[in-house]
């Protein structure tokens, strides 16, 4: 599907953002918004590579992790970053619903770009088996589901760091789209170095650097999650229409959740 045949951000929806993607917030320390000022001004006019460079080098070096699920675009941060530092720690959220293709995705990356240090952040068994023990919580609720396989292991994983690197766009999803290089969410600095990328300067990327693809883009999967809640999107649908189908509901909640939708 090429990408002028998707609607890329549906303004059609209710405009009442959800928490889960809200621009960053919670700056009420002096210090902490100094330093965000600091570093936005500091990424003003800087590319992909050098806002990497901010979140990777000088004081924030072996304090940054990337959160990467692997997906569809995840190959063009990932051979940025490894560019910049490849035993950068890559938080990938094994949430035992992923498509297989997923898994054999994130190895074949590991070894494509030498990536050093993949952790693998899974839902607490304790937790699984109280909240979920026929496995279809998806199916009833699925920002519980969300919440226990993704939002609280990336939670309890980020606490060690400083920093942390996304891949979101602004054109994903209308949350996005005034979100900022960087930003400071959940007691930490969050940097988003392809904010103002597009679907075809992703697709030059890939191409300039041979860039392995995920196996499901060519069967109709241009945004991958879970597969029980991720499916084939038609031309003409908006880009993240495969998520959570039918649903009020555009974000997991890992890149911010102050409470709501939760």
């Amino acid at each position: 599907m090429s990408a002028a045949a998707r609607t890329v951000i549906d303004t059609t929806r209710g405009i009442t953002p959800r928490a889960f993607d809200r621009a960053g917030s919670g700056v009420a320390d002096p210090q902490f918004a100094a330093k965000l000022t600091q570093l936005q001004d500091a990424a003003k006019g800087k590319d992909a590579h050098g806002i990497l460079e901010l979140a990777l080098t000088g004081e924030f070096k072996a304090k940054t992790a990337v959160v990467s699920s692997f997906g569809s675009e995840s190959a063009v941060l990932l051979h940025l970053v490894a560019d910049v530092d490849p035993n950068t720690p890559v938080l990938f959220l094994n949430t035992g619903k992923l498509f297989g293709e997923t898994m054999r995705y994130r190895d074949r990356l590991q070894e494509h770009l030498g990536l050093g240090d993949i952790r693998s952040l899974a839902p607490n068994v304790a937790e699984r088996v109280r909240l979920d023990p026929d496995g279809v919580l998806w199916s009833k609720d699925t920002d519980a589901c969300c919440n226990f396989r993704k939002v609280v292991p990336l939670k309890r994983a980020l606490e060690s760091f400083t920093a942390q690197i996304t891949g979101r766009k602004r054109f994903q999803t209308r949350e996005r789209a005034e979100m900022q290089p960087v930003e400071f969410f959940e007691g930490r600095f969050r940097f988003n170095p392809l904010a103002d990328w597009s679907l075809n300067d992703l697709e030059a990327y890939m191409n300039k650097h041979c860039l392995p693809r995920h196996p499901l883009v060519e069967d109709g999967y241009p945004s991958i999650g879970c597969m029980p809640c991720t499916r084939r999107v038609q031309a003409g649908e908006d880009y993240r229409a495969g998520r959570w189908s039918g649903l009020d509901k555009d974000e997991c909640g890992i890149h911010g959740v102050d409470g709501d939708g939760i």
